[in-house]
């Protein structure tokens, strides 16, 4: 899907970030927040609703969670002035199915709405898709098995039905979307397929997305600036910036001012600036969303192998 979309009230691109719970707590996640609703910007907020046992916390593992009063204070505040409340996985820790229902009614009993997209966290047991999962090609998967082995990494069971860490189903049943790839470049239009799609050896799923990576503040600052932004509006794109604000943003008492007046130029633009669920149901509507083939699948699946061989060697975002 190449083809500009017809964003509401005349708008000329659409701009969101995904942000990942990791790092964030109440007093460097507030003041980054402030900044965004006070430039009018909405964007998704992923949580994690329990603590873990430190011994299950893994190597990600700073970061607030809901059981916390004033983390869910804030979160409540959120999520009453437009900001999307999203998953994270049960918790910073792996978490078994019942754990993962449980985490998922909580959330919406608390919030009063349907939790509708979900980002796997780091190497919870429980991912989706993850892992060597991830990959339909034959050579990616025993490459995968290979690099796993080398380094332990571990295995992932989200969509094992015969593992305590299945979910899928509920996951099939419950939500809308699941982020898949990320990529080093903002306009997602150009990331393919260029829309959410399915996977046609894997039916039972919501549909999948791609996003920008911007992990931490720096990586941010290189891919969305002033220039990129501009670009972007030409292009008549939309993008969904994959980062996690706990990571630099706000750090010696103030909001990076690179960020910052980034932010301010974004927001003076005309732009559509609505929480990720809300653009891929605008994308959604306009594209035909049907099953990846297979030969897609594999295109997308190279090209992001192709990605993070890029990333690693030269570290700067594809225009």
């Amino acid at each position: 899907m190449r083809s500009k979309l017809m964003y509401p009230g005349n708008t000329e691109f659409a701009f969101t970030i995904l942000d990942d719970t990791d790092d964030t707590t109440v007093e460097n996640g507030r003041p980054v927040y402030d900044l965004l609703t006070e430039l009018g910007i909405r964007t998704t907020k992923t949580v994690w609703t329990y603590d873990a046992a430190p011994e299950n916390r893994g190597p990600y593992f700073a970061g607030e969670t809901i059981s916390s009063p004033e983390y869910l204070k804030w979160v409540h505040q959120l999520n009453n002035i437009g900001f999307e409340i999203a998953f994270h996985n049960a918790t910073m820790g792996p978490s078994v199915r019942k754990e993962t229902i449980s985490a998922l009614d909580f959330l919406e009993n608390e919030f009063g709405k349907t939790v509708r997209l979900h980002c796997n966290h780091g190497q919870n047991r429980e991912n989706l898709r993850w892992g060597i999962n991830r990959y339909n090609s034959f050579v990616l998967k025993k490459l995968f098995g290979v690099v796993a082995k080398i380094i332990s990494f571990p295995t992932f069971d989200g969509d094992n039905p015969d593992s305590p860490y299945y979910w899928a189903d509920i996951a099939a049943e419950r939500l809308s979307y699941i982020r898949a790839f990320t990529f080093r470049r903002l306009n997602c239009m150009d990331i393919p397929p260029g829309r959410p799609f399915r996977d046609s050896k894997n039916q039972i799923s919501p549909l999948y997305f791609n996003t920008a990576d911007a992990p931490d503040i720096m990586a941010f600052n290189k891919l969305v600036n002033p220039v990129t932004i501009d670009r972007l509006r030409k292009q008549g794109g939309w993008a969904i910036v994959s980062t996690h604000l706990g990571k630099g943003f706000y750090t010696n008492n103030h909001v990076n001012v690179d960020f910052k007046s980034t932010m301010e130029y974004l927001s003076s633009q005309n732009g559509w600036f609505v929480p990720v669920s809300q653009l891929l149901d605008l994308i959604k509507l306009e594209a035909e969303i049907q099953a990846m083939s297979s030969t897609e699948l594999l295109q997308l699946e190279w090209a992001h192998v192709a990605d993070r061989i890029l990333n690693k060697i030269f570290g700067s975002p594809l225009y």
